[in-house]
């Protein structure tokens, strides 16, 4: 794939008003979630559209937070009546979801409403994408990866097609973000970036990604959680960063163990996601002999230093402890343990996550660490 084109606003949006120009489109379908009207890039759009510019803006936000597959398909319909030529997404994962499902299913024969678009093979040409992420978390920006509901089942959707050509990063969207909410996303960008480390698919290239992100998401934390421009910034770029780390390996047991959470206990995805990651870097430590990387024990343990020192910490065991210090600093509470969910929780980890992680888990050790996860 081409490399992702990065922007950035300024007061007037003059380089998004350049892109969109530059699409030669005749429209250009505005995918957007609630977050739309609490945006200053608001303003702009609705000059655009009250100045009558071309191309034409076409606004899309029937889908909710898990976005349903109908909802992708009412997209569809709308990207297709108003002829349009390129796709703008501005929100969250769930936004960046329904406009790469919508991109990509758009120009598949037939209406998909028998779920056949779930099972047809996906373009490898698309229009013109661009991705405005609203949080500093997903990453979904930098990923050929998305998430929809089908009947109540959760369909992974992926395609190299789908990643958008250009990314504006625009800091004044995390401003107005509730502080649990900025706190949850930040960990999940950090946990992505320590999962895709560890992954069994990681490369050269995608633990550069990992360090980076890393390093970054600590040395920008003090003026995210500040709300300080520089570093709102800088936790959008560490977001994204560790977004095109799992954009190469996908993420492991942290991932796949925390879903469940959120479901169950009401915990938001990141934060849910920390959770399980600092129980996780320890427990990993303690059991290298149960390596399944064909690259070997040794070379899991060296990644397990590499993470540590990218945490700010000598080896491994100063990374644990410091990743266990992040989580109390942020504050999030832990859920309390139900005997009675725990057999739900074990049974819903995704086995295919867990063939990414480098550390074997049986059924017996995963509810031994939800024990610890939980109160």
């Amino acid at each position: 794939m081409a490399e992702q084109q990065i922007i950035y606003a300024d007061a007037s949006y003059e380089a998004l008003s350049k892109w969109i120009l530059g699409t030669n489109a005749k429209s250009v379908l505005l995918v957007a979630d609630a977050s739309l009207p609490f945006l200053k890039v608001k303003d702009f759009f609705e000059r655009w559209e009250a100045e009558g510019c071309t191309p034409r803006l076409v606004r899309f936000s029937d889908f909710q937070p898990n976005p349903r597959y109908e909802s992708v398909l009412a997209g569809v319909e709308v990207f297709r009546r108003e002829n349009c030529g390129a796709v703008i997404a501005v929100g969250g994962g769930s936004a960046m979801d329904v406009a790469k499902c919508i991109l990509l299913y758009a120009g598949l024969p037939g209406d998909g409403k028998d779920g056949s678009f779930l099972k047809a093979e996906l373009p490898a040409e698309t229009v013109p994408f661009l991705a405005m992420p609203t949080t500093a978390g997903t990453g979904s920006e930098a990923t050929r990866f998305a998430v929809i509901y089908y009947q109540g089942a959760k369909q992974s959707v992926a395609s190299w097609s789908c990643i958008p050509g250009t990314v504006l990063f625009d800091p004044s969207c995390l401003k107005t973000l509730p502080l649990y909410q900025k706190k949850a996303t930040m960990a999940d960008a950090l946990c992505h970036a320590i999962e895709s480390f560890w992954s069994v698919n990681s490369t050269e290239e995608s633990r550069r990604y990992s360090e980076e992100a890393i390093r970054s998401v600590l040395r920008n934390l003090d003026g995210y959680l500040a709300n300080t421009d520089e570093g709102n910034a800088g936790m959008l770029k560490a977001a994204h960063t560790a977004g095109q780390a799992i954009n190469i390996t996908q993420t492991t047991a942290g991932h796949a163990m925390c879903y469940k959470l959120t479901s169950i206990y009401g915990a938001a995805h990141g934060h849910a996601a920390l959770l399980c990651g600092r129980v996780l870097f320890p427990h990993m430590i303690r059991n290298t002999d149960k390596c399944i990387d064909p690259r070997g024990e040794s070379y899991l343990k060296e990644t397990l230093d590499r993470i540590g020192q990218a945490l700010g910490e000598k080896d491994a065991e100063g990374g644990a402890k410091k990743l266990e210090a992040l989580f109390e600093m942020l504050e999030l509470p832990v859920p309390e343990l139900s005997e009675e969910k725990l057999p739900e929780l074990v049974s819903s980890v995704n086995p295919v996550r867990l063939k990414n992680h480098p550390i074997r888990l049986d059924a017996e050790t995963i509810e031994a660490l939800y024990r610890k996860i939980l109160k």
